[in-house]
């Protein structure tokens, strides 16, 4: 067993901490929701999937079943 222990963290710097993140929080910014259209499956060329990963996707619809 180690004779070492972790020292915990005093009240003072836990709000310390809070108060640090209340400042910055004005200054963080979400990005904006882009709209992604779909691709029509027509348009979709040259694509190609290795024979191992088709039996593995092919396979995969008895997990969801």
């Amino acid at each position: 067993m180690s004779k070492h222990t972790a020292t915990r963290e005093s009240e003072v710097s836990l709000t310390e901490l809070r108060g640090d993140c209340a400042r910055m929080a004005p200054h963080w910014t979400t990005p904006k929701k882009t709209v992604v259209t779909p691709v029509k499956p027509s348009l979709i060329h040259g694509v190609t999937v290795p024979p191992a990963s088709a039996r593995l996707v092919d396979a995969m619809s008895e997990y969801g079943e």
